[in-house]
């Protein structure tokens, strides 16, 4: 009896020993932060699998700088799992040659530096994953051995608040714990009483409070002052092209000027349009600023947050209608939820790119910078389990029969070329090339073609689920790709029965007014603007007080 529980014990019996080498119990979780180079070596061993909270905003960036700082003779080759590669400690741990494996989701911050070190034969790559994708393998095939966390507030037995940046924690934490890994959390504080538990105790092994809070990055912060006549015209094509066209009512808006361009314009020429209440009142997206006057307007029924953003606490508390908050009235943010919101429960997802080919494959991977996509292709996708209806989803709807089933619109909108002059329409994605010198088994493509639905830019809009041919979609794809390569090469004749039989429209095919798109349509033409309209409940972060 004995040899055969000790045989199915492993991973329980070694947490023990790790535990009790450094005197913690259920009694005894908290430990000092002087005393992190002994935890970390203690309770992480060579070629353990650690998930390091890295996540797309709020970082363990305490853990993350001490785990590089460890003597590389005690860890070594430890495989990380980091969904968002955003530090330099991230990166610096295998330079420093402590871990040498990675599997991750997007590595904005740090792409550059990460392709270098990938092509020195530093850092082995896994697979570079979608959020939800990697999250989930946790529980399959990949669950850590230790990860290393991040929090508001712990009480002495554990408990955690981690506030309105929730993100990935309780996810990776319960994949940790209940396989008998070991959880360590930075706080940024011990408190008696916690606002609420968002993570019980008993899946916690360590407590440590930080010298300083963890970071937060205002991710999702766009400044209407840097929005422009090209981000406003694509924002009304967007408007009357897809989102009216369709009845598109619940959606995702994923970074950047032209979505926000999007958010700040249907106060305006939404309104003219007389489109609130009938589009866009359900959503899927952080608490973006720039929402601020859509939901002011009346416009916005609910929003579901992948995690918070900061100077919008107040905001959100204030607006419980509007956001998921607490008793506490803070956020309550999930970023596995809001994935699968955003893959399962909206309309449409609307995002952007830095390539796609004259397919409409996109990737934000290119030459020289490994950048991942996050959670673009788990929402950027038609998934094939959705069984509800809704008025945007059957508009697309094809087959017949038994076969009959409607299409979530994947949408791209981007500009012809971006900064510099650089065509963000080619005819090879680089990704092809990174992802070959990387060793990667399939090239790291974020949306796939016939996956996409529309491209909108400031030429036009292609309806590309109305091509009846693979030739017809390229043809469409042309079309609005202006004077980049993909463009150049379009035949005026094909480009005008595309727009007589519907697959191509351009402004004045959607009765755009192309002299309109300045701002002036925009209900915000600055951060104080945003402030003013929260009735002072907006609190900017202080790289954005331009006012």
């Amino acid at each position: 009896m004995a040899d055969t529980e000790t045989r199915w014990t492993t991973h329980r019996r070694e947490k023990k020993r790790r535990l009790d080498a450094l005197g913690l119990s259920e009694a005894t979780k908290i430990v000092d932060a002087d005393r992190i180079d002994t935890v970390l070596s203690t309770l992480i061993q060579p070629r353990d699998r650690v998930s390091l909270e890295g996540d797309n905003q709020k970082q363990a960036d305490f853990l993350a700088q001490s785990l590089a700082e460890v003597d590389p003779a005690l860890l070594h080759d430890l495989h990380l799992l980091i969904s968002s590669v955003s530090l330099s400690a991230h990166l610096d741990v295998f330079e420093r040659g402590i871990a040498s494996r990675l599997d991750l989701a997007f590595a904005g911050p740090q792409s550059l530096r990460l392709a270098q070190l990938v092509e020195d034969r530093v850092v082995t790559i896994g697979a570079i994953h979608t959020y939800v994708e990697l999250y989930a393998r946790m529980f399959v095939d990949l669950p850590p051995n230790v990860a290393l966390l991040c929090a508001e507030a712990a009480d002495e037995h554990g408990n955690l608040y981690t506030g309105p940046n929730t993100e990935d924690t309780p996810t990776i934490a319960e994949a940790t714990a209940f396989h008998d890994g070991i959880v360590i959390v930075q706080v940024n504080r011990i408190v008696e009483t916690l606002p609420r538990v968002d993570i019980p105790g008993d899946w916690v092994d360590a407590v440590i409070v930080s010298p300083r809070p963890y970071k937060l990055e205002p991710l999702f912060t766009r400044d209407p002052a840097k929005i422009g006549r090209v981000e406003i015209l694509k924002a009304m094509l967007a408007i009357r092209g897809v989102y009216e066209r369709h009845e598109v009512v619940s959606l995702n808006h994923g970074i950047g000027f032209d979505t926000a361009a999007i958010e700040l314009i249907l106060p305006t020429y939404g309104e003219e349009l007389g489109l609130r209440g009938r589009i866009a009142k359900n959503w899927v997206l952080n608490p973006h600023p720039t929402l601020i006057p859509a939901i002011e307007s009346g416009w916005v029924e609910s929003v579901h947050c992948f995690g918070g953003e900061p100077g919008m606490e107040r905001y959100v508390a204030a607006r419980p209608d509007v956001f998921f908050t607490g008793r506490d009235g803070s956020l309550r943010s999930n970023r596995v939820l809001a994935q699968l919101a955003g893959q399962y429960a909206i309309d449409m997802f609307i995002g952007s790119s830095l390539q796609i080919d004259g397919d409409g494959n996109s990737s934000t991977v290119t030459a020289g910078r490994l950048a991942g996509f996050g959670g673009a292709p788990n929402m950027g996708h038609d998934p094939h389990g959705r069984r509800h209806g809704t008025a945007a989803w059957l508009d697309l709807a094809s087959g017949e029969g038994a076969s009959r089933r409607g299409k979530k619109l994947v949408v791209q909108l981007v500009e012809t070329f971006k900064a510099g002059g650089t065509p963000t329409f080619v005819d090879r994605l680089d990704a092809i090339d990174v992802g070959a010198q990387a060793g990667m088994a399939l090239p790291p493509i974020m949306v796939y073609g016939d996956d996409v639905s529309h491209i909108v830019t400031e030429e036009g809009v292609a309806y590309l689920y109305k091509a009846d041919s693979l030739d017809e979609r390229r043809a469409a794809i042309a079309a609005v790709a202006g004077a980049t390569p993909i463009g150049l090469r379009h035949d005026t004749e094909v480009t005008e029965r595309l727009r007589r039989d519907g697959v191509v429209a351009f402004p004045e095919d959607l009765g755009v007014d192309v002299r309109r798109a300045d701002r002036t349509l925009l209900a915000a033409k600055s951060i104080g603007d945003l402030e003013a309209w929260s009735g002072g409940l907006y609190d900017p972060p202080a790289r954005f007080r331009n006012f």
